[in-house]
């Protein structure tokens, strides 16, 4: 299944109801060209009172449901759409990552059909799954790393030279 139109709505619906949030896990990973399935989508954003009337507006507009799980100290909340298979989870705090400001600028913005979305980078998303420490982040580390180091050989190898002084 292509979930470039899943993702392109949601980021469509998320700026017409002006909520910001940034892409993590597993599906912002293989925007990063990690070799991940995933069978969610997940943001950290920041938890305001307007934020998470933003996040009613963007379940009702996208058809769905916002669901707050039972997890005592969870900050997740999860918006759903099984007809659609739309599973989209919003974290205020992720393991590993220290605030949802400092996620964003150092995120990337990039287009998925013709939406932008600002998605962490792949050194944050390691760190967070580190953190987290769960059989499945576990899973996915060694891919992820990979992934990471041959980007960082890729733009090593396209920067210019340093010119020599005569």
């Amino acid at each position: 299944m292509d979930a470039a139109p899943i993702l392109a709505r949601v980021a469509r619906v998320m700026r017409e109801t002006g909520l910001e949030a940034v892409m993590i896990g597993n599906a912002a990973a293989a925007l990063h060209g990690a070799p991940v399935t995933t069978v969610d989508i997940d943001f950290l954003f920041r938890k305001t009172p307007a934020n998470v009337r933003k996040l009613k507006k963007l379940a009702a507009k996208l058809g769905a449901v916002l669901f707050k799980p039972y997890y005592p100290i969870s900050d997740l909340y999860r918006i759903m759409a099984e007809d659609q298979s739309l599973q989209v989870d919003f974290m205020a705090t992720v393991h590993g990552l220290r605030s949802y400001n400092s996620v964003k600028s150092r995120a990337v913005a990039l287009i998925v059909d013709d939406e932008q979305v600002l998605v962490a980078t792949l050194a944050d998303i390691i760190a967070s799954k580190r953190a987290a420490n769960r059989p499945r982040d576990q899973a996915v580390l060694d891919a992820l790393t990979s992934t990471l180091e041959e980007k960082k050989a890729d733009t090593q190898r396209k920067a210019p030279s340093p010119k020599t002084r005569k």
